[in-house]
């Protein structure tokens, strides 16, 4: 690794999209790869290692500060800078009426989905600098019957998104927000669980579809 190498950070690392992005972002960048599931961040070394690529594992909770702010002083230490942010960190709920929501599911929620990313932009927005790139994936259920929780919160998460790329047109970094298809994950099993999941997009290719935008954009 050379002092110009990349530098990806992605949250939620360890399934699902996180996974599929942080291993098609190598080996064009070294990964900082963030979850808590460690076995699963270990399976994504495995494979981004076959690859050619490297990443670091950061087996950690993006809800406690402490451990967050370690994370990004160790980021700096080490590397002085991150080229990516990719935010796929995300709690869901299970569904239920408005009027049957568990205070702990939403507590653990709005943790995750939206304190969690408004103690994260501050953190990480100076080591993006004004030429680094942050991403987010909207996940639009706000308003939906059974998604009080999930499409709340979330919908919390994409509006500080959307304020700080606002903030950012000029200066930096670049912030964005993308939408992905349907994909066969455990997130949406819970949420569709007799879905044909055949007709869903496999994670490594919506991955690799929501890179290319990435490239596309000026």
């Amino acid at each position: 690794m050379t002092d110009q190498t990349k530098i990806a950070l992605v949250t939620g690392a360890s399934r699902g999209l996180g996974s599929a992005l942080a291993e098609a972002l190598t080996p064009e960048y070294h990964v900082v790869a963030v979850a808590r599931t460690t076995g699963g961040l270990e399976e994504l070394d495995d494979r981004i290692q076959a690859k050619g690529g490297s990443a670091t594992l950061a087996p950690m909770d993006i809800t406690d500060p402490n451990a967050m702010a370690t994370l990004c002083r160790g980021i700096h230490d080490r590397w002085g800078k991150l080229d990516m942010w990719v935010h796929t960190a995300i709690h869901s709920a299970p569904l239920t009426p408005a009027n049957f929501i568990d205070p702990k599911d939403w507590q653990k929620s709005a943790d995750v989905n939206a304190t969690a990313t408004s103690v994260l932009i501050p953190y990480i927005a100076p080591l993006l600098g004004e030429v680094g790139q942050a991403v987010f994936f909207d996940d639009p259920h706000a308003g939906e019957k059974f998604f009080a929780t999930y499409g709340s919160t979330k919908s919390a998460q994409i509006a500080l998104a959307r304020s700080w790329a606002a903030e950012t047109v000029r200066t930096g970094p670049k912030v964005q927000v993308l939408e992905p298809n349907p994909m066969a994950t455990a997130l949406r099993a819970r949420f569709y669980p007799g879905e044909d999941r055949s007709k869903l997009a496999a994670p490594a290719d919506e991955a690799a579809r929501l890179l290319s935008l990435l490239k596309e954009c000026p």
